[in-house]
């Protein structure tokens, strides 16, 4: 048996189902499991209390998913509504009344109110099933009335022997040479009952609340991975064996693996556009670095006030040959231009505008007097030493990123900072698969069978408008030889190889079986409960320079599928490993433009998002044909429409009700 436990909380509660935040005791169960280090929670849901979908439900979490442990909460008690144990109770193969009764035993002993209790459990399959009341006290209390006893239970349910367990409880090991005792033989034939009760529910936290599975979905459950590359074709794998896992999982899953890059010195140039700061900035100048002049006209001592008054100097905007300034006595004023330094003793300009000339020289190339007609005030139309920036400010902040509009890189070449600190820029390398695949400017007609490749190109462009730096790894046919040797060179140059094709149940989908038993990686999913998408895997594989794994996102072949998959996944990805702190894709509630049908599985629509002159936010999908092959549904999109799994309850979202919509380009 593995040894972390796989667990799935189940919620069943009307008012929690319609309100997520009535739900306490759901998120006391996980933090419980939780905090037992052989438990992982790999599913939540919240379900209302009806006897069909808790049956689907548990039965699809413990035949799809093969969870090791089911617990739900809720719904076990007199109310009129509670119907759990009617609807648990015919799924189960084999009741478990030792655990109820321990349960019952240890409940009683603190409230009589345990006797309300109706709770039931038992095996179905090669999963233990409990079913819980639904207060958060009666959660901790009963939960750890279990929690030490549940492992070895699981064992036996999926056909261990419990020899450790014994062993340790008769002292250690039997000494060799000596036979079992027939009360030892018979304890490793038969099944030992743990025993238990508890109180609590689980909190879903997918889309709309709930989970849901589709029909073509209920696959075998197996421990192994994939078979082995030279498996006849006869015997090939009829039914997937990694587990089917909700997208919040998948998505933690990869988030939790990327580790942003190490940090390099870059000078301060148009190639800093996309790059992420690894430090705070300071100005090592101030800006502006003179008593400058804002305007053009003249520069006056305020107390002087309107008059007539001789121009003594001249100041424009340049370098001073000798690094002096004139100087301006009162009487005086002097002519200057935007941007010119003021002279010694001034303290205003007054505008061109306000002014009248009097006199000028014989040869009317120079002004001599000038009347100020304006009054203006101490310091009027002046940018003084550090106004705008001063020496020692912290203009820039550790994980901003460099736009291409321009205000990082004219803030950093006005302040004398010639270098600075920033996360390195991953490296994406593109490769498709498949023997029918041909290179999508291949001038000659294709022969019967072949198609296109529209992947690369497609998620190349993707990857060039987000800024990232790529490889193009070509195609490699459908050879474990020729696709060991793609993804190796791919892995020695990128941060992260992404594939296209391969990956699915067909007999030479090879990419799975080659990631595990050719390049030593370790699968972390190979299904996902979506739509488009479903196969998508993503795996970390031993980096072949030393440090961190590479990243490994094996997307299914079909062209809408692949690109889908990748703005919702390898994107993220790529902006995290570059230090992104916000790098996931922005997402806005918009009213649907249009009866929506619901799939049974969470589906992400290609859809355009736009604003009506009345400021709505309007959202429409971008065809009604959304299969994963038909590409033309990505025409014109500029976002994903987040829609959850149809249930018993919700088929549709209808037009006008507001939905989620992943913003992955610009609104129109």
């Amino acid at each position: 048996m593995s040894s972390t436990l796989r667990v799935g909380i189940l919620t069943i509660s009307d008012t929690a189902f319609q309100d997520p935040a009535a739900d306490t005791s759901g998120p006391s169960l996980c933090r419980l499991v939780e905090a037992e280090p052989r438990y992982t929670v790999e599913v939540t849901a919240c379900i209302p209390d009806d006897h069909k979908v808790i049956q689907k439900t548990v039965t699809a979490w413990c035949d799809d998913l093969d969870l090791h442990l089911v617990l739900t909460t809720g719904g076990t008690g007199f109310g009129v509504r509670d119907c759990t144990p009617e609807a648990v109770l015919p799924l189960l193969d084999r009741q478990t009344p030792g655990i109820s009764h321990l349960i019952f035993a240890k409940s009683i002993q603190i409230t009589p109110f345990a006797a309300l209790s109706r709770a039931v459990s038992g095996i179905r399959g090669q999963t233990l099933v409990l079913t819980f009341p639904g207060s958060p006290k009666a959660v901790k209390e009963n939960f750890e009335a279990v929690a030490k006893l549940l492992p070895h239970a699981i064992d036996l349910a999926r056909g261990g022997t419990g020899k450790k367990t014994h062993e340790k409880m008769q002292g250690g090991p039997r000494p060799s040479g000596v036979a079992p005792t027939a009360t030892e033989e018979k304890g490793q034939t038969e099944s030992s009952h743990s025993h238990g009760h508890g109180h609590g529910r689980g909190h879903g936290h997918g889309h709309g609340g709930h989970t849901c599975f589709h029909h073509s979905d209920r696959e075998a459950k197996t421990d192994a991975a994939s078979l082995g590359l030279g498996t006849p074709v006869s015997r090939r794998l009829r039914k997937s064996p990694y587990p089917l896992i909700p997208m919040e999982q998948a998505l933690s899953s990869v988030m939790d693996r990327v580790v942003p890059l190490s940090s390099v010195q870059k000078p301060v140039d148009g190639s800093l556009i996309g790059a992420v700061l690894d430090e705070d900035v300071v100005a090592v100048e101030a800006v502006p670095g003179y008593r400058a002049s804002i305007l053009d006209g003249y520069a006056v001592i305020d107390t002087d006030g309107p008059g007539q008054y001789p121009v003594t100097a001249v100041s424009i905007a340049a370098a001073s040959s000798d690094g002096s300034a004139t100087t301006l006595l009162p009487g005086q004023i002097a002519r200057i231009t935007t941007g010119g330094a003021l002279p010694e003793g001034a303290t205003a300009v007054v505008m061109v505008e306000d002014t009248l000339l009097v006199k000028s020289s014989e040869d009317g190339t120079h002004e001599e007097t000038v009347e100020i007609l304006a009054k203006v005030r101490k310091g009027e139309a002046i940018r003084e030493i550090g106004s705008d920036i001063q020496v020692g400010q912290t203009v820039l902040k550790k994980g901003q990123v460099i736009s291409a509009v321009g205000g990082e890189i004219g803030v950093l070449a006005s302040i004398g900072v010639q270098k600075v600190l920033v996360r390195q820029r991953p490296v994406v390398g593109f490769l498709s698969t498949g023997n029918e695949v041909v290179n999508h400017d291949n001038g000659e007609e294709l022969k019967m069978g072949q198609i296109r490749d529209s992947n690369r190109p497609t998620l190349i462009a993707a990857t060039k408008a987000a800024g990232f730096d790529f490889l193009d790894l070509g195609i490699a046919p459908d050879s474990p030889e020729d696709l060991e040797a793609a993804i190796k060179g791919g892995l020695a140059k990128c941060d992260i190889v992404v594939t296209t094709g391969g990956v699915s149940m067909g007999e030479m989908d090879l990419l799975k079986p080659i990631l595990e038993q050719k390049l030593g990686a370790t699968i972390h999913f190979g299904r996902i409960m979506m739509k488009p998408g479903k196969p998508t895997t993503f795996a970390t594989v031993p980096n072949p320079n030393g440090g961190q794994p590479r990243l490994l996102f094996a997307l299914p072949g079909n062209p809408v599928s692949a690109t889908v998959t990748f703005h919702l996944f390898v994107l993220p990805a790529l902006r995290k490993l570059a230090g992104y702190e916000k790098y996931m894709w922005p997402s806005v509630q918009a009213a649907v433009a249009h009866d929506v049908r619901l799939d049974e599985r969470p589906e992400y629509q290609r859809a355009v998002v736009s604003v009506t002159p009345e400021g709505t936010i309007k959202v429409q999908s971008t065809d009604k044909n959304q299969m994963s092959s038909r590409m033309v549904s990505m025409l014109g999109a500029n976002s994903l429409m987040v829609l959850p799994g149809r249930t018993a309850e919700r088929d549709s979202v209808s037009m006008g009700q507001k939905i989620e919509c992943l913003l992955i380009s610009n609104l129109g």
